[in-house]
């Protein structure tokens, strides 16, 4: 008899890797998904970098069908600071689900950021688990369309990606007009994105694309909202 799986809680950030990492987990018929982890800008209220809404975040969690531990930041936040939170998230994430002693991200191929993640995940006394890693950005990018997934380019970095990009669905004509230099999966910063839709949620969320707003003369946000 086969034994248990082993259960995971995923860093998640809303937007497509992250999606891409789920779906590849719940794939594997060894691993089971009990969790998302997201950090979360206290004062904003909105997911950190990527500037969505909270309220959109705790709707796609709800439509993917899991609980969702936050990691509380502030809006001017040290490493020190983000290191304390990722402990105390990590706690709530051990007393909730005991079994679950590993965290999966949906890194791409940049190695000082997965050493990073290593070291603190050793501190916490933890391991990572990389579902995506190694593999070809621009495939990936065109499986994420492929596979019926929706996403909106929510963050630009206006000093990568011309700003006129903020707010586009992430689609093939998109991939198809990125320049050449930016990664297709905006794996070094370029862009990020939000899932509203795809296989790994059981309804789509109806969003639109509000305001673009441009944040320390560099990032051009695309404020999602909810249609009404």
């Amino acid at each position: 008899m086969s034994g248990a799986p082993q259960q995971v809680v995923l860093s998640w950030s809303g937007g497509k890797d992250s999606a891409l990492a789920l779906a590849a987990l719940r794939r594997d018929p060894a691993i089971e998904v009990v969790a998302l982890m997201t950090s979360v800008t206290r004062e904003y209220e909105r997911i950190s970098i990527h500037g969505v809404r909270r309220s959109l975040l705790h709707a796609q969690a709800a439509a993917i069908g899991l609980p969702l531990i936050e990691l509380a930041l502030e809006p001017q936040c040290s490493n020190d600071d983000y290191e304390a939170a990722f402990m105390d998230a990590a706690g709530r994430a051990r007393v909730l689900h005991p079994h679950a002693t590993t965290i999966a991200f949906g890194d791409l191929f940049l190695e000082d950021v997965r050493a990073y993640r290593e070291a603190l995940l050793r501190r916490a006394g933890l391991t990572g688990l990389y579902p995506l890693w190694g593999q070809g950005t621009r495939a990936l990018a065109h499986e994420f369309v492929a596979s019926g997934f929706v996403a909106h380019l929510v963050c630009v970095d206006t000093t990568q990606l011309d700003a006129a990009f903020a707010g586009r669905t992430f689609d093939e004509r998109l991939l198809a007009e990125m320049p050449l230099g930016v990664d297709p999966c905006g794996e070094r910063g370029e862009f990020h994105t939000f899932v509203s839709a795809g296989p790994i949620l059981a309804a789509p969320l109806d969003v639109v694309c509000g305001d673009v707003v441009l944040r320390d003369g560099r990032f051009a946000y695309g404020d999602l909202l909810p249609r009404t």
